[in-house]
């Protein structure tokens, strides 16, 4: 232990560089890393390392294996899963050092992963039947409920999470009263300075067309089971929490929570026992591998989209993604059915 380092704790470290990084990232991207940390912190705990000063080399390896195996989720990770992961943790380290925590170079011997071309894209996604299965068991069962919302926005305009929380009740044409409207529509606004800031800043603000469905459920949730509050800038969420605005893990825990066969009264497809099994506890949900992110959400609909033969440009404007990250990242029609599809349009040419 170098006598030029000063004591830190792993959590108040991981709060400091969250802190530090709050002009230079998105808050999406921010909160993607306070998740990784938090493992690394939850690692620390388990290992007894109360004072980063202690942290070393072999600690570093030690901590690969331990996410690489499940540590944290209860989940193997993939090697582009697992490469992310360790990419915070390094700059995390790195900003350690500049504040003399630990020694300067000590970033540089966490061990990274190689990842192969094509293994950086997720390979899970919802199923656009599935997906459509939920939502009718939603609007049977839990009709206008918050998670029946979240879902329903979530696949109908195919928001990201951050979206969906930055809604307003003044972002809302559920009337379709707005000028040259066509229809019921959701207004997506980028306000950073009110902590709702949209991925892609200023070009991320649109109006989103939604059905007259989908109006009626987001009226009857409003007018029944949302928690009337405003959030610590005086607005009015849509979505909402007795204590405000709702946090991102909470839309997270909704999605992992409904995507369970088991939550709708299926029958378990990994041969579990769901009066054993871990996943049917608050907080470990996501270790059900049926179970869905909201990327796989976002996935889903795209592909949905695509199988319907909705225009690329019109999807990339309605998703607020390029075409290429489209493509890459969200698109899951395989091989064959892209085939089919192009022979439907060049069939007697």
């Amino acid at each position: 232990m170098s006598d030029d380092l000063e004591a830190l704790e792993p959590d108040e470290a991981r709060l400091l560089y969250l802190d530090a990084k709050r002009d230079e990232l998105t808050e999406d991207t921010r909160d993607g890393q306070d998740y990784r940390l938090r493992a690394f912190v939850a690692w620390c705990e388990e290992e007894g390392i109360d004072d980063l000063r202690d942290l070393g080399g072999r600690d570093l390896y030690k901590y690969r294996v331990w996410r690489r195996e499940g540590g944290y989720t209860g989940q193997e990770l993939r090697n582009v899963t697992l490469r992310g992961d360790l990419a915070t943790i390094r700059a995390f380290l790195r900003f350690c050092g500049q504040v003399d925590a630990v020694p300067e170079e000590l970033f540089t011997q966490v061990p990274l992963p190689q990842v192969s071309h094509g293994q950086d894209v997720s390979e899970t996604t919802l199923d656009p039947d599935r997906a459509k299965a939920i939502l009718e068991y939603l609007s049977c069962y839990h009709y206008a409920s918050r998670n029946h919302v979240i879902m329903l926005v979530l696949w109908n305009t195919g928001c990201r999470i951050g979206a969906l929380r930055a809604l307003d009740l003044r972002d809302l044409d559920l009337d379709g009263e707005r000028p040259n409207a066509g229809g019921p529509a959701v207004h997506f606004v980028h306000r950073p300075e009110e902590g709702t800031g949209l991925k892609n800043d200023e070009k991320s603000d649109r109006w989103n067309s939604i059905s007259e469905y989908v109006a009626g459920v987001v009226r009857d949730y409003i007018d029944g089971p949302r928690c009337d509050v405003t959030d610590d800038e005086g607005r009015d969420p849509l979505v909402t929490t007795p204590q405000g605005r709702i946090a991102r893990s909470t839309v997270r825990d909704a999605l992992y929570r409904v995507t369970r066969p088991c939550w709708r009264g299926e029958d378990c497809p990994h041969d579990r026992d769901p009066d054993d099994c871990e996943a049917t506890e608050h907080g470990k949900m996501s270790t059900c591998p049926s179970s869905r992110s909201p990327h796989d959400v976002r996935s889903g609909r795209v592909t949905a989209y695509r199988l319907a033969d909705v225009p690329r440009v019109v999807v990339s404007d309605r998703m607020d993604a390029s075409e290429r990250v489209l493509d890459k990242h969200y698109d899951r029609r395989g091989e064959r059915q892209r085939a089919e599809q192009r022979r439907d349009h060049f069939e007697g040419l």
